[in-house]
């Protein structure tokens, strides 16, 4: 399997300049041709057998560049999918400059939570996909019928929260790797809150046994979780009623906040906080990558592959053996 990128660019409506623009990285399956344009300007052309492609939008965590989750971008390119990855700089809290995944902060408050997305860079990138359909390498190629939202972090946490169809009525489900829906106190929560989801649409949530950073952080929701998965096992109990059997929780033994982001940056964000990963980075990572494949596989369209897949996830999660601490479907 081939797989190569290109690059755009796009334009938040409602932000000013400079903090308005969007750098995508889109990955899709090629096929090398030898034409002229690919020679000569390297343009391969998108393997159209495999097409319509469905595509799935990652969002990062705050401070951590597009090019950390260029791993899960490839893998998922190579199981026959666009993967979009994507770099927002913008003044997210006044005199705060940051790379955000898009954080509504109105939507986040009170009177507003639940009522509209919490992912502000939807409606760009879901703009930008249309032109990418009409003309270039993709045209005519991908499936925007069905949208994944999936990220890590803050850039998981308004996946999660922005997957419904009263939002974007061409997203068919989401995922999410150390992120939960805990309420911020200093925006007028009750401490120790958790926040419901839209829960129309299939979840993949999964945490780490030593994310550090969640568990470092619940000062800011006035509690102070038993262990660094409470969060993300309360978003998954108490955020959604279940009962569809299309939502997932797995948590991973030993992987820690930074488990899913390779290279690792301690630069930038909030590394410091982290726990030491106790299983390999490589061996987590293509555990994730297995699981988000296998569940993009099992809820895009309706076909007999779709049920292959599902019994394929649940058989796989299900054995709970190492890396797999916990797993629950409902």
């Amino acid at each position: 399997m081939t797989v190569r990128a290109l690059f755009r660019a796009a334009t938040v409506e409602g932000h000013a300049a400079p903090y308005n623009t969007l750098h995508l990285k889109v990955f899709y399956p090629a096929q090398l041709s030898g034409g002229t344009q690919e020679q000569n300007m390297g343009i391969v052309p998108a393997n159209a057998e495999q097409a319509p492609f469905p595509v799935v939008i990652l969002f990062n965590g705050i401070n951590c560049g597009p090019e950390l989750y260029q791993w899960l971008a490839v893998a998922l390119a190579e199981r026959g999918l666009v993967a979009v990855t994507f770099a927002w700089v913008a003044e997210n809290l006044p005199g705060m400059v940051a790379l955000t995944p898009g954080v509504d902060l109105a939507m986040l408050m009170p009177d507003r939570y639940g009522q509209g997305p919490t992912a502000s860079a939807v409606p760009a990138l879901l703009h930008e996909l249309k032109t990418l359909n009409a003309a270039g390498v993709l045209a005519g190629l991908l499936d925007l019928d069905h949208v994944i939202l999936g990220g890590h972090s803050a850039g998981g946490r308004v996946a999660i929260e922005s997957a419904s169809p009263e939002f974007f009525p061409s997203v068919c489900a989401a995922f999410a790797y150390g992120a939960h829906t805990a309420a911020v106190m200093h925006l007028g929560y009750p401490a120790g809150t958790i926040l419901p989801l839209p829960d129309r649409l299939p979840l993949l949530l999964m945490g780490g046994t030593q994310d550090g950073v969640i568990a470092n952080s619940s000062d800011r929701y006035g509690i102070t979780w038993e262990r660094a998965t409470t969060p993300v096992e309360r978003t998954f109990r108490e955020s959604i009623q279940g009962g569809r059997d299309d939502s997932y929780l797995l948590l991973l033994e030993g992987a820690n906040h930074f488990s899913f982001v390779d290279p690792f940056d301690a630069t930038t964000g909030r590394a410091f906080l982290d726990f030491s990963a106790t299983q390999p980075n490589a061996d987590l990572r293509e555990l994730m990558a297995e699981a988000i494949g296998l569940f993009v596989k099992a809820y895009v369209g309706n076909s007999r592959s779709n049920i292959e897949a599902r019994e394929a996830l649940v058989q796989r999660l299900a054995a709970t053996q190492p890396p797999i601490a916990h797993f629950e479907r409902k």
